[in-house]
């Protein structure tokens, strides 16, 4: 009898299924967790980088568009980068706009830079840039950006991440003079 009482039971537990959608669910629960968790990070991580490359893209080409640039004016320019990037911290944000002069034998070298929270390059100092704009007797205004980002979960994973972003850009008038100092 007691055998057979306990096979009984063992039976009716194999056949119960009360809770296996629940025992389902907990072991996928934590896939789908840290997939929906990966797909916020990541699409947070590019919409951070695609800010920075609009920033490059904003300061380059207001730059670009003047004359003379004041000290207030560069100012302007460069606080643009911190609505663009809004709403992300601005604190990461460092942003340069320089221009730069090829002479007659192709070299590169820096006329005037003006920064937000970075580091201006120095005025003479030699620039790398692609040998398809080194265009002798031209001038180039550079722009620059560069955002320490940090994921709001993957951060024990990766740490801060450095995005940054370049460009190139051609005076559209003529070399726009900051401080006195002409691009010449």
């Amino acid at each position: 009898m007691l055998n057979q009482g306990i096979l009984r039971r063992l039976a009716r537990f194999a056949r119960d299924r009360r809770g296996v959608s629940a025992v389902e669910f907990a072991f996928i629960a934590p896939a789908l967790i840290g997939l929906y968790l990966g797909c916020a990070e990541i699409s947070d991580g590019v919409a951070a980088d695609r800010k920075v490359s609009l920033i490059v893209d904003a300061v380059a080409n207001l730059s670009a568009q003047v004359t003379t640039i004041s000290s207030s004016d560069m100012t302007n320019i460069l606080n643009a980068a911190t609505s663009i990037i809004a709403p992300y911290s601005a604190a990461n944000l460092k942003t340069t706009v320089s221009c730069l002069k090829v002479d007659a034998n192709g070299n590169v070298k820096v006329a005037w830079s003006a920064t937000l929270n970075g580091t201006v390059r120095a005025t003479g100092s030699s620039v790398s840039i692609p040998s398809a704009l080194a265009v002798p007797n031209t001038q180039l205004l550079l722009g620059e950006a560069s955002y320490a980002y940090t994921p709001t979960v993957g951060y024990t994973i990766t740490g801060t991440l450095n995005l940054s972003d370049k460009m190139y850009m051609s005076p559209r008038i003529t070399t726009p003079i900051y401080n006195g100092v002409a691009c010449t």
